[in-house]
């Protein structure tokens, strides 16, 4: 049976490297049941995860972690901080990422201007972790704007 282009060659291998390798995603997050579920969604994908509620934590994890190969960040996190710092880090690192946010009317111009693909929330988690996926298989940051359905 054809399945069309994902049974054409070049685009199956491509597939089916992307399902087979393990990847290592940084989670910042600092909702708990959002990031509970990023993580299981990772997990379900063969995900090595690296889970952070806090700039701080995600910087820590980052500093003794030299083989995170991609990122999803919340951008508004508790007490007014934001992702900016991690984001700031992961491109100095050339490492890609994604924003995952509900505020998006309230983001400030330096969020903006991370010039990172956004994934507005709620989405489902399987597919904020199968954007972020093909975003480091991509080679990039790609579009800013990702739809996560």
């Amino acid at each position: 049976m054809d399945h069309g282009w994902f049974e054409s060659g070049h685009h199956r291998a491509g597939a089916e490297q992307i399902l087979s390798q393990i990847y290592s995603i940084l989670l910042l997050e600092d909702e708990p049941l959002i990031l509970m579920d990023l993580e299981y969604a990772a997990q379900d994908r063969g995900c090595r995860v690296f889970p952070a509620t806090s700039c701080e934590e995600a910087l820590a994890l980052l500093g003794g972690q030299s083989g995170v190969d991609t990122a999803i960040l919340d951008v508004s996190l508790g007490a007014g901080e934001n992702c900016i710092p991690v984001a700031n880090e992961l491109k100095a690192r050339g490492i890609p990422f994604v924003l995952h946010s509900g505020d998006l009317d309230r983001h400030e111009e330096r969020v903006r201007n991370l010039d990172a693909p956004l994934i507005a929330k709620p989405a489902p988690s399987d597919k904020v972790i199968a954007a972020a996926i093909a975003l480091f298989a991509g080679g990039g940051q790609g579009d800013k704007a990702l739809a996560a359905e």
